[in-house]
């Protein structure tokens, strides 16, 4: 399938497949599968009543590691293998920035919180210091401030903090098809 024939009818079986044959991959070093970590964050997005887009969001954070699975033209509009880029990159043709900047400001978020809580980053998991060193370390204070120039900057510590909570083996929370119907009524509301 071309990224050309994604549409908005199925997009959301697309995301669905890659759930399906991808998800129970590793989670870069943690206890969790990748499908169990996005499961969770979602779920617990959802457990805060944080509204369709927010939990879209939580939901598709870490699509970016499966930007591969988007057909090899769509790397030729801009897609790198930062997945924090790369995921927003993909999804922006079908969800609102609502949900696509929170995405791509996620390991901002990260960063900027071990700027600015000096409790944030014993929270870290040690595959998140680990990364957390790849991407940059703690913010500078002009990085903070440009963090906070962005409108989706709340919204995008919110997923951080679920983020970070999301690693919980065994956790019980719904399947993808749970949030299918959200995820089709947010690409509604921003395609109509």
């Amino acid at each position: 399938m071309s990224f050309n024939t994604l549409n908005r009818e199925n997009i959301v079986d697309f995301i669905a497949n890659i759930f399906e044959r991808r998800g129970a991959e590793s989670y870069l070093g943690e206890r969790v599968t990748m499908a169990e970590h996005m499961l969770q964050s979602a779920r617990l997005a959802e457990m805060e009543d944080a509204g369709d887009e927010l939990i879209a969001s939580a939901l598709l954070h870490d699509i970016g590691h499966y930007t591969n699975e988007f057909p090899e033209d769509a790397l030729e509009k801009g897609q790198d293998n930062h997945h924090e880029d790369a995921g927003p990159q993909v999804l922006a043709a079908f969800f609102p920035p609502a949900v696509t900047e929170p995405i791509r400001l996620h390991v901002a978020a990260k960063r900027y919180l071990c700027a600015v809580d000096p409790d944030y980053f014993g929270r870290l998991s040690d595959a998140s210091v680990h990364t957390l060193n790849l991407q940059g370390g703690p913010m500078s204070e002009d990085e903070v401030d440009a963090f906070r120039a962005n409108p989706h900057h709340r919204n995008a510590v919110r997923m951080r903090i679920w983020d970070d909570d999301a690693k919980v083996p065994g956790q019980t929370t719904p399947g993808f098809d749970h949030y299918a119907p959200l995820l089709q009524r947010v690409i509604d509301l921003y395609l109509e």
